[in-house]
């Protein structure tokens, strides 16, 4: 490809994540007594270079009299430097095999560590502009070349000069050294680089913040790889979601935005407008409302089992994808039941609430094993064949209803009705999802069939218990224990107060809907679920989506791939294959799936296409989303 533009790139904090120099002080301070002091110090001196304030010799000559450093030491240093390349940079290989001619890395670093890594990427040793060791003849190193321009202050600007390239220069750093370039007026832009660090004093300067090498591409028209940077989507996580989900998120180049608590609808409706990426746990209503709002909303990952809280229809038919975790908290949900059932048949909670008060009740009244007790489910989906299978093993005999056809575990027995279920129980355990219908599942007429002294855990969903009608039961001694964990209306924070009649009642466990709050469920809710995001704007992939068809997709391969999502009517995938017939394009991969509101077509086409096709695909009456991945 024939471009008159060349590509000036630093390497220190920019083609790597971490500055050579600090790297090399584990590694050649490793046995020091003062390794930590120096190490502050050359983090420092580094600093000081980057912004300006110390003159680029001075910070070489301090940086290399604590470092000490010996031959001995590049090996070690360009091994650790190999696995710290810039995640956007290692995104974007082809960029530089492509423009190698044109890409020239200038660095005050030393070429003795570079060259072996930026070559390895395809740019030419020549095009490489560095200082170099000096060694004695024990290899230690005793200085530098004082006569490479790169050794001085405004080095990088002789050495452009000196190269007088015939075309325009674009500068990539992100330090005061690669802002003289511009400065100076042999560069058309400068180009800061924020991926791995942000210098305040050289944001200000800079033609364009730049937080991956995606957004440069992108920016110049240069994109190999993908197709829209992903520092451009904005995502939003609500509720303290764990922190590695924004790890994973920040990681693979997006603009994370997090906040600790629930939003309300307004406030949400005002939020949503630039955001691309929505992460919510149980507390945040997306509402048809706030959706009509998410003008640019893609996807919305729920941070939990449950996805009531979401409007899916509304959702689904502005072409919002949704994902929930619906198994990595099953285990925390299933510990807590199990915790709960034993201490309320031991009246452990009632006793302990005595000692505290100093009042010693020794006494086996009331007290049960659950071993022989009948564990009644009422839903048997993920958590409540756990919670089977674990019950059975301290010898509980288990009963189940679900709506569903289940498979029983075990010697669990399956029940034709509910009122079954309630009837024989002397512990109750609630697992049903959220839907409308379940609310006030059980009630006055429920709590009627169950046995005196019965046992009641719900872990579930809030509304699907009448809260009334369970604490007239419990008053009333016909409910002997309780456990709570979620509320028909829950506090949208923790600085508000939690209202409730269960308040104060006797052998009532009341918990802060925190089932699925344990760190293993919550860091596996933040691994989970990201994941799903990613691949889905990666690929395409609806894998276990709750409100798009089910697509497993295959990897994309020299291909680049339409995204059209519309409105379930017949017709759409011969109009869009008239579309492509039309312009010749060749079909590498076609896929479709629909649900009862939307169709999702996944069409692989050849690279090389009019771009007039794009527009047409797009025009198609019906059509809800459309988007292009390569």
């Amino acid at each position: 490809m024939k471009i008159n533009k060349y590509f000036v790139i630093d390497f220190d904090s920019t083609f790597t994540k971490v500055e050579a120099f600090d790297v090399l002080a584990d590694i050649s301070l490793k046995d020091h007594p003062e390794r930590e002091h120096r190490k502050k110090e050359i983090i420092e001196i580094t600093n000081q270079g980057m912004n300006g304030s110390i003159s680029v010799r001075e910070s070489l000559e301090r940086r290399l009299n604590l470092l000490a450093p010996a031959k001995k030491h590049i090996g070690p240093l360009v091994a650790v430097l190999k696995e710290e390349i810039s995640e956007s940079f290692k995104r974007n290989r082809d960029f530089f095999t492509t423009f190698a001619d044109h890409i020239y890395i200038i660095s005050n670093g030393f070429r003795e560590f570079i060259e072996p890594i930026v070559t390895e990427f395809g740019i030419k040793p020549e095009n490489v502009l560095a200082n170099e060791f000096r060694f004695d003849q024990d290899g230690q190193v005793v200085g530098f070349d004082t006569e490479n321009p790169l050794s001085a202050n405004n080095g990088k600007v002789e050495l452009l000069r000196q190269l007088n390239l015939p075309g325009d220069v674009y500068v990539i750093g992100d330090g005061y050294t690669d802002y003289e370039i511009k400065h100076s007026g042999l560069a058309n832009k400068f180009y800061v680089f924020t991926e791995n660090v942000e210098r305040g004093s050289i944001i200000p300067k800079a033609d364009h913040i730049t937080p991956s090498l995606d957004e440069f591409l992108y920016l110049n028209k240069l994109n190999t790889v993908i197709s829209y940077p992903k520092n451009r989507i904005n995502v939003l996580l609500l509720e303290n979601v764990h922190p590695v989900a924004l790890e994973l998120l920040k990681s693979e180049g997006f603009s994370v935005e997090t906040y600790h608590a629930a939003l309300t609808e307004d406030e949400l409706c005002e939020k949503i407008k630039n955001v691309s990426v929505l992460g919510i746990r149980s507390k945040t209503q997306v509402t048809a409302r706030v959706l009509e709002q998410a003008n640019r909303l893609m996807v919305i990952g729920a941070f939990c089992i449950g996805t009531n809280q979401i409007d899916l229809d509304a959702a689904t038919k502005k072409g919002i994808a949704v994902f929930n975790a619906p198994f990595s908290n099953t285990r925390s949900v299933v510990e807590l039941a199990i915790a709960e059932m034993i201490m309320l048949i031991r009246n452990i909670v009632d006793k302990s609430v005595k000692m505290h008060k100093g009042i010693w009740d020794k006494s086996a009244k009331g007290s049960y094993e659950v071993r022989g007790k009948k564990l009644g489910l009422i839903g048997y989906g993920n958590i409540g064949t756990q919670l089977s299978v674990i019950a059975e093993s301290l010898g509980m005999k288990v009963l189940y209803y679900d709506t569903e056809e289940k498979l029983s575990l075990g010697n669990a027995i399956k029940c034709k009705t509910m009122k079954e279920v309630i009837e024989q129980a002397d512990i109750i355990s609630l697992h049903v999802d959220g839907r409308d219908s379940n609310k006030d599942l059980i009630s006055t007429q429920e709590f009627g069939w169950m046995k005196k002294g019965v046992i009641f855990i719900n872990l579930s969903r809030g509304h699907i218990v009448d809260i009334q009608a369970l604490r007239e039961n419990i008053l009333s001694g016909k409910v002997a224990g309780c456990a709570i964990d979620v509320y028909p209306h829950e506090p949208a924070s923790n600085d508000e107060e939690f209202q409730s009649a269960l308040r104060g009642l006797p052998n009532t466990i009341l918990t802060p809907h925190i089932g699925g709050s344990t760190s293993e469920a919550q860091e596996n809710i933040g691994n989970f679920v990201p994941a799903k995001i990613m691949d889905y704007i990666n690929t395409g992939s609806t894998s276990n989506s709750v409100s798009f068809p089910n697509l497993t997709l295959p990897l994309l391969e020299n291909a680049h791939r339409l995204i059209h999502i519309h409105e379930n009517v017949p017709g759409i995938l011969a109009r869009i294959n008239h579309i492509l017939a039309n312009h010749g394009i060749n079909i590498v991969g076609q896929y479709l799936k629909t649900n009862e509101l939307i169709g999702y077509v996944i069409t692989d086409i050849n690279k090389e296409y009019d771009k007039e096709v794009i527009k047409e695909l797009r025009g198609i009456e019906h059509t809800i989303k459309f988007r292009i991945l390569y």
